[in-house]
C-alpha cells in the first residue's frame, strides 16, 4: 500500500513534519493528496505556485490555499516561501545538484538571475579577502618555485581548474602534469613521484576517493602536497603540507569557480614575483615561439 505524507513524517524536513503533526487532525483528504505531491518532489514544490501543485494532486485549485491556511500560513505564497527557505538553508538536499540549482533559481526570482549570480560571486570573493592571507599564497608559490615538477589533480568541476593551472604553470616554465587529463596513465605518472615534486590537489564539495588516494601516494613517496579546497572538501588524511580552504558560496548561492580560480591566479602571480624572472623569461620565450612556429593560430 502506498504511504501518505502523514506516514512519511520522519523522512521530511523536521520543521515541516512538526507543522503536519500539530495540524494532523484538521487535514482533509485533499490536504493529504497535496502533501503527497509536495513530499514526492520538494524541489519542484518550492518552485511551483498553488494552482500547479493542486493540478498535479488532482484537487480543486483552491485546495492548496486551504492547506496553507490550515498549517498556519496566510496563504499559499507564504507557505511556498517557507518551502523555499527550507531549500535554501541547505542540509542533505544539497548533495543533490538539482536541489542546489533549484535553490539558486529561488534566490534569483526577486532580483533577477544575473544580478543574483553576481551578488553571490562578489560575496564569496569578499570572504576570500577575509580568510586567505598573503602568507597562505606565499607558502604555495614558494613550494612551486623550489620543486622539480608539479602534478595537479582535481575531479569533477575541479578538473577544469586543474587544466588551467597546468597550462599557466607550463607556460611559466614549470614542468606541470595535469593528472586529471591523463587518467588512462594515472598510475604511470604517480609512479615517477619523488620528494622533489609537488602535488597540487583541488577538491570542491567533497574530495573524491581518487583525490584521497593520490594524497596518500604523494605522502608515501615524500612529495610535498598543496590542497586548494572548499570547506566541505577540506578534510584529507594525512593532512597536506599546505592547505587553503575557502567558501565558494552559502547554501542556495552560486558555488563559485571564480573563487578558487582567483586564489590559483594569485599563487601563479606571486610565483612570478619570487622566482628571479624565471616565469617572465619563459612567457617571453613562449610568445616568441608561438609567433614563429608556423603552427596554425587556432591551435595555440
Amino acid at each position: 500500500m502506498a504511504r501518505t505524507a502523514l506516514d512519511r513524517q520522519g523522512e521530511i524536513p523536521q520543521v515541516l513534519g512538526d507543522l503536519i503533526n500539530r495540524n494532523s487532525t484538521r487535514l482533509t483528504e485533499a490536504d493529504t493528496r497535496l502533501l503527497d505531491v509536495l513530499m514526492q518532489d520538494p524541489i519542484r514544490a518550492a518552485m511551483e505556485n498553488g494552482k500547479a501543485v493542486s493540478f498535479r494532486a488532482g484537487v480543486h485549485p483552491a485546495s492548496a490555499v486551504r492547506l496553507a491556511r490550515r498549517l498556519g500560513f496566510k496563504g499559499y505564497p507564504e507557505f511556498r516561501s517557507f518551502l523555499q527557505a527550507n531549500l535554501m538553508e541547505g542540509g542533505g538536499d544539497f548533495e543533490n545538484p538539482a536541489a542546489r540549482m533549484a535553490a539558486r533559481l529561488v534566490r534569483a526570482e526577486e532580483g533577477g538571475l544575473l544580478a543574483s549570480v553576481l551578488d553571490s560571486e562578489i560575496a564569496a570573493l569578499q570572504q576570500v579577502r577575509n580568510s586567505v592571507s598573503d602568507t597562505d599564497i606565499r607558502a604555495f608559490s614558494a613550494s612551486l618555485r623550489d620543486c622539480r615538477r608539479v602534478f595537479v589533480f582535481g575531479r569533477g568541476h575541479a578538473a577544469a581548474l586543474s587544466a588551467l593551472i597546468a597550462l599557466r604553470l607550463n607556460r611559466s616554465g614549470y614542468e606541470t602534469i595535469d593528472l586529471a587529463g591523463q587518467m588512462h596513465q594515472l598510475a604511470e605518472a604517480l609512479a615517477t613521484l619523488s620528494p622533489d615534486d609537488v602535488v597540487w590537489l583541488l577538491a570542491f564539495r567533497k574530495a573524491s576517493p581518487l583525490v584521497h588516494d593520490v594524497r596518500k601516494i604523494a605522502a608515501g613517496r615524500g612529495a610535498k602536497t598543496l590542497a586548494l579546497t572548499d570547506l566541505r572538501g577540506a578534510r584529507m588524511e594525512p593532512a597536506p603540507d599546505y592547505q587553503i580552504s575557502i567558501s565558494r558560496g552559502a547554501a542556495g548561492e552560486s558555488q563559485s569557480l571564480v573563487v578558487p580560480m582567483t586564489v590559483a591566479n594569485a599563487v601563479i602571480l606571486d610565483l612570478a614575483a619570487i622566482d628571479d624572472g624565471r616565469s617572465l623569461r619563459a612567457l617571453a620565450a613562449f610568445k616568441a615561439f608561438r609567433a614563429n612556429s608556423g603552427l596554425p593560430q587556432a591551435l595555440l
